[in-house]
């Protein structure tokens, strides 16, 4: 179903707004679009992207591709900067956030400026600007205190984390916006996304990149609890299929919803080291008598998180391309060709 909606793509080129887009999603996103021949514009305010993501993304696609391409730097803060944003735009994929747990309770009150406002400027000037549909970057954080077992888009708990909490309220107000104004929108409740160009360094660095290179360097792995944990790790291609068959899907039923992105498939942290020691042990020998140091919990953290993807896949023909040990593979070469 993919490949047919790249062809169309294609043959029919339209204008997208990426918000976040010098991020590691939105600038997977933005590459994936230029290389369908459509015209980007791209808004960021350098909060967590960075300029060198958008470089890398220029020297992959071309002088002529990149031309399409058109950057704005500012912030979703600023309701006169989402505005501008807008002019034009067929499809707005809102990815701009402060996107860490642990960030949120260290600061709560930016995180929701980013998170909550901003998402809000975004869907009054996409209202305004008439655009045709908006595709807004959900959280599996939002499932909160629900029980363990398959998570299934209907049955939500507690949030858990002040980042949880502003995910959830994108929800709500997406909602509205579909009833109130009938601005078509759809949500994807992303599950642990990696791949290349996420970030490497940092307190709030996602685990699998930091993993990755804190083992390259020799240094100490930290593992939060008894490594029992478990998530649902979606490979970066994955998270661009959804989001381009949510916005073109043309069936009504599929509108105004939520879902979930991932594999639908669960690895506890444990097997998680295993696995990234595994692949980079030919080419740094020094791992293999690596070990990890356990820490104790941290809050916020939901225990276990698995992804039921089967309204996804009947709605938008949602199909994962690339399970955890493709997308490792694919990540750390990445990152090595970075290193060298």
């Amino acid at each position: 179903m993919i490949n047919k909606v790249n062809q169309q793509l294609i043959q029919r080129p339209l204008t997208w707004l990426i918000t976040g887009v010098a991020g590691f999603i939105g600038s997977n996103l933005l590459e994936a679009l230029l290389r369908l021949d459509q015209r980007v514009i791209g808004l960021d305010n350098f909060a967590s992207g960075t300029r060198q993501n958008l470089c890398e993304v220029s020297g992959l696609v071309g002088p002529e591709r990149w031309a399409n391409f058109h950057f704005l730097e500012g912030d979703v803060c600023s309701q006169e900067t989402c505005r501008q944003a807008c002019e034009g735009v067929d499809y707005l994929l809102h990815h701009a956030a402060l996107a860490s747990v642990q960030q949120s309770i260290s600061d709560p009150i930016a995180v929701n400026a980013a998170n909550v406002s901003g998402c809000l400027n975004m869907l009054v000037a996409a209202r305004d600007a008439k655009v045709k549909r908006v595709i807004y970057a959900a959280s599996s954080s939002t499932y909160g205190d629900q029980p363990d077992g398959l998570k299934v888009e209907d049955t939500i708990g507690r949030p858990l984390s002040p980042y949880a909490v502003t995910k959830y309220v994108n929800e709500l107000y997406a909602d509205v916006f579909w009833r109130c104004f009938g601005l078509e929108t759809i949500g994807l409740r992303y599950f642990n996304i990696f791949g290349p160009r996420q970030d490497q360094n940092g307190a709030y660095a996602a685990v699998i990149p930091k993993w990755i290179a804190t083992m390259i360097k020799d240094d100490q792995v930290v593992i939060y609890g008894d490594g029992e944990t478990t998530r649902d790790f979606c490979y970066i291609d994955n998270a661009v299929q959804a989001n381009l068959l949510a916005a073109t899907a043309q069936n009504p039923e599929a509108v105004n919803q939520i879902y979930n992105v991932a594999v639908g498939e669960s690895c506890t942290l444990n097997k998680l080291y295993s696995e990234i020691r595994a692949l980079l042990q030919p080419d740094f020998p020094h791992l293999r008598k690596a070990t990890a140091e356990y820490r104790n919990f941290r809050v916020g953290d939901v225990r276990h998180s698995l992804a039921n993807i089967g309204k996804a896949a009947v709605l938008l023909n949602y199909a994962p391309t690339y399970r955890l040990r493709d997308g490792l593979e694919r990540t750390i070469t990445s990152y090595m060709k970075k290193a060298t």
